[in-house]
């Protein structure tokens, strides 16, 4: 049985303004995963020190299952400014813990059971935690249900043209901001094309279910072959956009995958991104009304 739906990454501390708070986009996702009834997983690595053991404990408190190893090497830490309107910046250390994520049998045996997969660009910044993550994807069911969700979150310079074109190849949906949109487009040439048209061709040359694009204030489009889903952005009240992207995947992945439409599952997650970001941090409880739509 394919059961799980699993974030696959970094787990580490943001240190806001306010203090430091849990995050890590596979964790973030994994949690907003299971707040809409599915069975959930993070897979990650921490050290052996304070800073691992409190994130063990927050996952246990946020009853959040997974394999997350202790490793030799520190846990994760990210500093977060925020600017004027609650835009994060981040500066990210190396080095450290989920950088060094080991490929185990518990692992293998998740992998046969995983429905859908999200994965990012910044874990696979070091050759350890990019095979692990190449191996995971491998030993998932070969089915044409099983989600491969490729997040691509560019951070900082931890990335390559050559992780981006493998991580296309093996996944099926591509999520993707308008900023990364364009740093993708110069990397492989089209730079000077619209937007949609870019999506259009990432789309087909790598034989993509659907393709995400957000837009920010300006909203968001969902593209599959021959069809495109476009929602308005909802005015809010920002608190900071930490995990917003986050929640949306979450929203999105959960939506299609409990059989609702792709427009269905675009307005949830639309509207999940919002509330996430009235709130402060990646992990606030989402409101009956929003995991209601799904249950």
């Amino acid at each position: 049985m394919n059961n799980y739906v699993v974030g696959m990454g970094e787990a580490l501390w943001d240190v806001l303004p306010e203090g430091k708070k849990l995050g890590g986009a596979p964790a973030n996702f994994a949690y907003h995963v299971s707040q809409f009834g599915l069975e959930s997983r993070v897979v990650s690595a921490v050290g052996d020190d304070k800073l691992g053991k409190e994130i063990l404990d927050n996952f246990r408190e946020k009853e959040l299952n997974g394999i997350v190893e202790t490793v030799p090497y520190p846990t994760g830490t990210v500093q977060v400014t925020l600017d004027d309107v609650g835009v994060p910046c981040y500066d990210i250390k190396e080095g450290v813990a989920w950088d060094n994520i080991p490929y185990t049998d518990a692992l293998e045996e998740l992998a046969r059971q995983t429905r859908a997969v999200c994965f990012g660009s910044l874990a696979q910044r070091s050759v350890v935690s990019r095979q692990t993550i190449g191996r995971f994807l491998d030993a998932m069911p070969d089915t044409p249900d099983t989600l491969k969700i490729f997040d691509i979150n560019l951070r900082q310079n931890f990335y390559t043209k050559e992780v981006l074109c493998d991580s296309m190849r093996r996944c099926n949906i591509l999520k993707i901001n308008d900023e990364e949109l364009v740093t993708v487009s110069r990397m492989f040439g089209y730079p000077g094309i619209d937007l949609q048209d870019k999506c259009w061709i990432l789309l087909g040359k790598y034989n993509l279910k659907m393709l995400i694009l957000t837009c920010g204030v300006n909203g968001s489009y969902v593209f599959t072959p021959g069809c495109v889903s476009f929602v308005e952005t909802p005015r809010v009240q920002v608190a900071d956009t930490v995990g917003a992207g986050d929640s949306f995947t979450a929203a999105f992945v959960s939506a299609i995958l409990k059989g609702k439409t792709v427009n269905e599952a675009h307005r949830l997650a639309v509207n999940t991104s919002a509330f996430v970001c009235t709130q402060q941090g990646a992990m606030p409880v989402l409101p009956d009304s929003l995991r209601e739509r799904l249950m």
